[in-house]
């Protein structure tokens, strides 16, 4: 990684591929990521993601330090306006607001486009997106109990979501 602590964000594409899937891998074996337990193809990242919603945070030397993307919560028309994100830092770029510029950055391009909300669900035990959520304008729904198995044990997911001011 970079040593001087300098990223720009710039849009996520193929060429960034293979260490967003690693970054991913890594957020999954933390544990507290996500229900998923391996990082899919890119084909399968890909074809899921919605193209204009996602970006990367690269360091000086093209380093992908995170990444963002948001995918449709439902294709009825009345959900237009909905997209869910994940949001994953490389753990070595945690601290230096990378996760910051990155969803800042998703704000800005779904407000572009018309998209009113933003959401997540995030395990409870993870402390660190829950701030870094908050500190980006997006509040607590609640919380879904006992909503999925995660190795074995019900795990909850705390929903999230961020309104925008801009788009009515």
């Amino acid at each position: 990684m970079d040593p001087t602590g300098a990223y720009r964000i710039a849009a996520l594409g193929a060429e960034h591929a293979e260490q967003v899937l690693a970054i991913y891998q890594l957020g999954i074996d933390e544990g507290n990521a996500t229900f998923e337990t391996a990082a899919p193809t890119w084909s399968e990242f890909d074809a899921a993601k919605l193209p204009h919603h996602r970006h990367v945070a690269l360091d000086g030397t093209g380093q992908v330090l995170g990444w963002v993307a948001a995918v449709p919560v439902s294709d009825r028309c009345a959900y237009a306006g909905v997209v869910e994100h994940s949001v994953y830092v490389h753990p070595e770029a945690r601290g230096r607001r990378v996760g910051s510029a990155l969803l800042h950055a998703l704000i800005a391009s779904t407000e572009a486009a018309g998209i009113w909300t933003i959401q997540s669900g995030i395990f409870p035990e993870n402390a660190s997106s829950l701030a870094l959520h908050e500190r980006a304008g997006f509040r607590v729904i609640g919380t879904r109990e006992r909503i999925g198995r995660h190795h074995g044990v019900w795990r909850d997911v705390t929903l999230v979501e961020r309104r925008s001011p801009v788009v009515v």
